[in-house]
C-alpha cells in the first residue's frame, strides 16, 4: 500500500477570499464579459501555433546554411516555451474554455511537446497549487535534491556552486520530465509520499502515445527526410534547451525569490497558521506587470499571485484583477509583492539561489523563526 502524506490544513479565515472573489467577481458582471472563451484568447493560440508550425516547417525545409538552421531551431523552441505558457497552460487549468472536452483537447498540446497533461494536472494543478513552497509536498521547488531553493532543504556541498551551473540545469529539464513522465506512470507512481491517481486506460494510451508523436515530429521526421542522426538530434537538443531555459527562468521568478516564503506545517499538526489565499500571496510573487510583450507572451505568467489565485480565470484578465488584488490587499493589509522589472526579479532569484547555497546562511528572520531546531 502506498503511503500518503498527511493532509496540510489552513487554520484561518480572516475573510480575505471571499472579499476579493466577491470583488472579481463584479468586476466581470459589471462589464458583462465572460471569464474564458475569449475572442483575444482564441486569437493568440492561433498566433503561437502559427508562430511554432512556421519555425518547425522552415528547419526542416528552409536554407540549408548552420547558422540559419541553429536561429530557427531557436526560434522554435521559443514557439514551444510560448504553446506551454499561453496555450496549453489555460487549457489544462481550465481557464481556456468553459466547455471541459475544449480544455482537455487544447490541453493535449503539453502531450505533442513532450509533456504529459495528465501528470502535470497532478503535479502542477494539486500540488503545486495547492502546497505552494511547501518542502515534500510541492514537488516543483524540490529540484530532486540537485537544487536548493528553500532553507528546509538539506544542504549539501554542491549547492554552493548552484547559482554558476543552474542555467545548464534549466536546459535539461524538458527533456529530464519527459523521460520521467515514463518512469512515474509506469514504475513509482507517486510524487515523494503523494500518490499519483491510478490513470485510465485512455490516460495511458495519450500520456505513452504522446511520447512517440513527440519524438516522432521533433526527431523522426527529420531522420526520414534525411537530416542524419547527428544533425536531428543536435537540432533537437538546441530546440529544447531553448525551451527549457526560458520556462525554468519564468517558473524560478515566480516562487523562489527573496521576497517569497517558504512555509512549513507545523511537524504535529500539520497546520499552517493562516488563510490559504494569504497563504499563496506570501509564496508567490509578481513581476513586470508594466512589460506588454511579456504580459502577452508569458500568459499571464508573471501574474503568478493573479494565476495562483484565479488559476481557471483566462490570464488576458489577469493585469485587471490585480488591481483589484492590490486594493483588496491594502485593505487587509497583506503584502503583495511585486517586482517591476524582469531583470529586478531576475538578479532576485539568483541572490536567493546563491544565499541557498551557502551552508549557514543568514536568513530573513520570518524564515528563521519557521526552521527546524
Amino acid at each position: 500500500m502506498t503511503q500518503t502524506q498527511p493532509k496540510v490544513t489552513f487554520t484561518k479565515n480572516y475573510g480575505f477570499r471571499k472579499e476579493l472573489s466577491k470583488r472579481v467577481d463584479a468586476y466581470f458582471q459589471s462589464r458583462n464579459i465572460p471569464t474564458r472563451d475569449n475572442p483575444a484568447m482564441y486569437l493568440k493560440t492561433v498566433i503561437i501555433l502559427g508562430w511554432v508550425i512556421s519555425a518547425w516547417t522552415f528547419t526542416l525545409f528552409g536554407p540549408p546554411q548552420i547558422w540559419i538552421k541553429v536561429i530557427s531551431c531557436v526560434v522554435l523552441g521559443l514557439g514551444i516555451a510560448g504553446v506551454g505558457f499561453s496555450v496549453g497552460h489555460d487549457a489544462n487549468h481550465g481557464g481556456y474554455s468553459r466547455k471541459k472536452w475544449v480544455n482537455n483537447t487544447i490541453g493535449l498540446l503539453y502531450d505533442v511537446i513532450g509533456l504529459s497533461s495528465y501528470l502535470w494536472k497532478f503535479r502542477h494543478n494539486y500540488l503545486h497549487h495547492t502546497f505552494t513552497n511547501i518542502l515534500e509536498h510541492d514537488v516543483e521547488i524540490h529540484g530532486d535534491g540537485l537544487v536548493r531553493m528553500t532553507p528546509y532543504m538539506e544542504h549539501k556541498w554542491y549547492h554552493s556552486f548552484q547559482h554558476i551551473f543552474i542555467l545548464f540545469i534549466y536546459t535539461v529539464i524538458p527533456i529530464y520530465w519527459s523521460i520521467a513522465d515514463v518512469q512515474l506512470i509506469l514504475f513509482k507512481r507517486k510524487y515523494h509520499s503523494h500518490a499519483i491517481p491510478t490513470p485510465k486506460p485512455l490516460d495511458m494510451l495519450i500520456l505513452l502515445g504522446g511520447k512517440v508523436i513527440w519524438l516522432g515530429l521533433f526527431l523522426g521526421i527529420p531522420l526520414v527526410i534525411g537530416y542524419t542522426p547527428i544533425q536531428a538530434i543536435v537540432g533537437f537538443l538546441i530546440t529544447y534547451m531553448t525551451y527549457g531555459l526560458v520556462i525554468c527562468i519564468v517558473f524560478m521568478l515566480a516562487h523562489v525569490l527573496e521576497t517569497a516564503e517558504f512555509i512549513q506545517p507545523n511537524s504535529e499538526t500539520n497546520q499552517i497558521d493562516d488563510e490559504w489565499a494569504v497563504f499563496q500571496i506570501r509564496t508567490t510573487v509578481d513581476f513586470a506587470p508594466k512589460n506588454y510583450f511579456l504580459n502577452w507572451y508569458l500568459g499571464g505568467l508573471n501574474y503568478q499571485v493573479v494565476h495562483h489565485l484565479f488559476p481557471q480565470i483566462c490570464h488576458i484578465h489577469y493585469p485587471q484583477i490585480a488591481q483589484i488584488l492590490a486594493e483588496v490587499c491594502e485593505e487587509f493589509e497583506v503584502k503583495y509583492n511585486v517586482y517591476p522589472t524582469f531583470r529586478s526579479a531576475l538578479t532576485s532569484n539568483f541572490s536567493w539561489l546563491k544565499r541557498m547555497g551557502e551552508p549557514n546562511a543568514d536568513y530573513p528572520t520570518t524564515l528563521v523563526e519557521k526552521l527546524p531546531n
